[in-house]
């Protein structure tokens, strides 16, 4: 990102980065699944056969205390005929019609898909068995404007294994501690824009501190709030939740000295993604297979859709006061995690990581079941609330790797200026010769191609991934293999040798180097060039 605050330092106020949207779920593992259930009802003296009474009686507890949760605030207990309907849009309503200044808002009961669970008779064993099922039950949505967080809600499921959901807002929360420390700042929707160079600073010393939060002490308190005896499922019977962070959005925003500042330059950042991308590529980004020489499979039968959109579409939870011009946004999806870009206000420029699956990146920590004395090694991200800091970090980084893509699109440098090193020139790297590159070649424009594809650009590349790419599915033969693979390792090395590429430490992954977006974009950009938009360009 710094690169891009260089480019565009005349255009720019400053930047900041922290959380916007939270999805935090409560987890009781004792319950959770089939098997602990069934040996929970067998501590409690509980027959299968009496799952169902069980169950209900379960119920009824959690609907009585919903009901004394409510009364015991003052406020409504209103049950929505239709899960469609907008809970948050009814809660608003309320708290403008109350003028309610801190605590419950309303509690909106309404009938939800759930995973739950289920009795059947197994004939192969002779007996019933209690398996997990996608049921329908009652759901209580508790709206707050908490003393903390601000506007946020806490989503009960009235059936076992009785999850917990609670969904807040890292800019709102910023807004009332901004406001706590009378700092002046323009708000839109969650877009918050502090005023002046120190409460810019300020801003972004509190989104800071939000990654470090104890949010296993304010979560807990919230279950506690919403269901005062959540913490036993019978009246004996102890139960914890585990909390874990479903979903999280990591934005970083850059503010511009004016709407005309963004206006300019915005539209050739939304041309650059969409001509850059062509159905292939989006392809690419959803985690589809293409074939070797870049084209469509001829077994795929479906849709290929650019995600470029209205920011203001009906039903869109942004605000839709925008400037006169159309809002627009970019998206681009790798599995369930992806990067969105946008003009949040007509004088922000937002970037956005979206993680759903944390399987697709590494922490560098022991192994749960390990002893404290083991050595730390690179394992899978978990969606505890255990590795949050680790989350905003690699959500940091891929944001970094997108907006310095974008500062590369307007590079004034000369191109020979800005590629004569990597070029022309070879370079010794650890004590060997590594040969200059030549972007006319097709073997060398191939591998620029390879690392610059776009489901890289979060979690980074291995020699395996760039093997698919440019050799295709992995021969049957070991010994081909073997060569396929170590010609990737040579090109790998002159891609490091010239600083084009780093190796993650600890990891077999490889990432594209500020440097690198710059130089590889450029030379794409120029290959791909024809010679009437060449010499307009000179």
């Amino acid at each position: 990102m710094h690169r891009f605050l260089e480019h565009y330092a005349a255009d720019l106020t400053g930047s900041r980065s922290g959380f916007d949207r939270l999805r935090f779920r409560g987890t009781a593992r004792l319950i959770a699944n089939a098997r602990g259930l069934r040996n929970c009802m067998a501590s409690l003296g509980v027959l299968v056969k009496d799952f169902k009474p069980f169950t209900l009686k379960v119920t009824a507890r959690v609907r009585a205390v919903v009901e004394q949760v409510a009364a015991a605030a003052g406020r409504p207990l209103i049950y929505l005929p239709s899960s469609a309907t907008n809970k948050e849009t009814v809660a608003r309503q309320l708290l403008e019609r109350d003028g309610i200044a801190t605590g419950l808002i309303g509690v909106f009961g309404c009938v939800e898909r759930c995973r739950s669970f289920d009795v059947r008779s197994d004939k192969a064993k002779g007996r019933l068995v209690i398996e997990s099922a996608v049921r329908k039950c009652q759901h209580y949505y508790f709206y707050y404007l908490h003393e903390r967080f601000g506007f946020m809600h806490v989503r009960l499921q009235s059936w076992l294994p009785l999850n917990l959901w609670v969904c807040l807002n890292g800019r709102e929360w910023l807004a009332r501690e901004l406001s706590a420390a009378g700092v002046a700042f323009t708000r839109r929707d969650n877009a918050i824009r502090p005023e002046g160079a120190e409460p810019v600073a300020r801003a972004q010393s509190l989104l800071d501190a939000q990654v470090t939060h104890d949010w296993q002490r304010d979560l807990t308190a919230l279950a506690q709030a919403v269901n005062p005896q959540h913490a036993t499922l019978t009246d004996d019977f102890p139960l914890r939740y585990y909390w874990s962070l479903e979903e999280s959005e990591w934005a970083t925003d850059l503010l511009f000295r004016s709407p005309n500042a963004l206006g300019a330059l915005y539209p050739r950042f939304i041309r650059h993604g969409v001509e850059a991308l062509s159905c292939v590529d989006v392809m690419r980004y959803l985690g589809k297979r293409v074939n070797r020489d870049g084209s469509i499979p001829l077994r795929f039968s479906g849709e290929v859709l650019t995600d470029l959109r209205p920011a203001n579409l009906p039903g869109d939870r942004r605000a839709t006061e925008r400037r006169g011009t159309e809002s627009v946004r970019l998206k681009h999806q790798v599995n369930h995690n992806w990067l969105k870009m946008y003009d949040k206000m007509p004088d922000m420029l937002r970037v956005e990581t979206v993680i759903n699956n944390t399987r697709e990146f590494k922490v560098y920590r022991r192994g749960e079941d390990e002893a404290p004395d083991c050595p730390k090694r690179w394992l899978r991200l978990r969606k505890g609330v255990v590795d949050v800091p680790r989350r905003a970090e690699v959500s940091q980084q891929a944001n970094n790797r997108y907006i310095d893509a974008l500062a590369a699109i307007d590079e004034s440098t000369p191109l020979g200026e800005l590629v004569s090193g990597v070029c022309r020139q070879s370079r010794c790297w650890k004590g060997r010769r590594a040969r200059g590159l030549n972007p006319l070649r097709g073997e060398d424009a191939e591998l620029l191609a390879a690392v610059n594809r776009g489901e890289f650009v979060v979690t980074g590349f291995r020699n395996r991934d760039l093997r698919a790419c440019l050799f295709g599915a992995a021969p049957a033969d070991p010994a081909k293999l073997r060569r396929q693979s170590g010609q990737v390792t040579r090109r790998l090395r002159i891609l490091r040798a010239h600083g084009l590429i780093n190796k993650v430490r600890g990891t077999h992954r490889y990432q594209v180097t500020a440097k690198g977006r710059a130089i590889i974009t450029a030379l794409l950009s120029a290959r791909a060039a024809n010679t009437r938009r060449l010499l307009e360009a000179a």
